[in-house]
């Protein structure tokens, strides 16, 4: 059953509980940690993009350093985000990119766009990645979204190829893209078969490409390099070490506030050094602008 993963504490009493599930991998394979239900499915929601921008290399869509790290990452509407997606594109119109409008992430960003677009979405880099990947195979591009299109059923084969298991459960993400549900376990065991692909290491080589100015999976990669971090709505987060050890965060409230530190924690846990990053092994809970607590993991 799902542990109690984080504690949220204010002026010394005990305000908020995250419970969930985290596992993570030796480079062997092996199981080094494990709380919870990590056999259970999850959505990885973006924790899938990596496998997605897999998926995409392998269709033949011409992805490499800082093109192919925005396919697998989140990014947070800057300039220079929108800047790639767009060459990404090459001469197709943005309007065929189907992730819905928002606004930009990066709050400097926000306060000076006029409005939410398509291309300022933090899947926008994804979404350019699948048209590029169909047109690169001659697959149509005004479907490429639907489960039964070929991009998606490739996408589908590759997660179940690296996690070792069959998808559980396909639903639709909130970018409009299918994801695959799968085991906690499988999660970490397909980032850690991703370890050594060209996509970890343009993730790896180009971290602010995955998310963006201060956030917290380029803070964590370029903390600990040779570490790719990525983060997934509704508390769901994957960390791999070039070495091969792999970790899986699911908090069932969906708040995100607690799983870098508990993915942290939990790769300490396998004998990785993760000092480097020892600011965000917790998280500080302010009162009138002043720490009074913090969200503590208790693993």
């Amino acid at each position: 059953m799902p542990a109690l993963l984080a504690e949220v504490t204010r002026s010394g009493f005990v305000e908020s509980l995250h419970h969930g599930s985290v596992v993570g991998l030796l480079p062997s394979g092996d199981v080094g940690f494990s709380v919870g239900a990590v056999q259970d499915p999850v959505l990885p929601r973006s924790c899938m993009k990596p496998f997605q921008a897999l998926a995409c290399l392998t269709a033949g869509a011409p992805l490499e350093g800082p093109a192919l790290a925005i396919a697998a990452g989140s990014h947070t509407g800057e300039d220079r985000h929108v800047e790639l997606v767009t060459r990404l594109l090459g001469e197709l119109p943005v309007e065929l990119l189907r992730c819905p409008p928002s606004w930009p992430e990066d709050e400097e960003t926000r306060q000076r766009v006029p409005k939410p677009s398509r291309v300022r979405m933090n899947c926008s880099g994804k979404h350019a990645a699948m048209l590029a990947a169909c047109v690169a195979a001659g697959w149509p591009v005004e479907t490429y979204l639907e489960p039964a299109h070929p991009l998606q059923q490739l996408v589908m084969r590759t997660v179940e190829e690296l996690s070792g298991e069959s998808v559980a459960h396909t639903a639709i993400d909130g970018c409009g893209a299918p994801v695959y549900g799968l085991s906690l376990h499988g999660l970490a065991r397909a980032m850690q078969g991703l370890v050594r692909t060209p996509v970890a290491e343009a993730m790896r080589a180009f971290p602010e490409y995955v998310g963006g100015t201060g956030h917290v999976n380029t803070v964590v990669m370029q903390q600990l390099p040779g570490v790719v971090a990525k983060g997934g709505a509704e508390g769901v987060l994957v960390l791999a070490t070039s070495a091969g050890h792999a970790v899986a965060v699911k908090v069932l409230d969906g708040n995100p506030r607690a799983t870098t530190a508990i993915g942290l924690t939990a790769l300490a846990a396998l004998g990785f050094d993760v000092s480097p990053a020892k600011e965000s092994l917790s998280v500080p809970v302010l009162g009138g602008g002043q720490v009074v607590g913090e969200v503590r993991v208790v693993l």
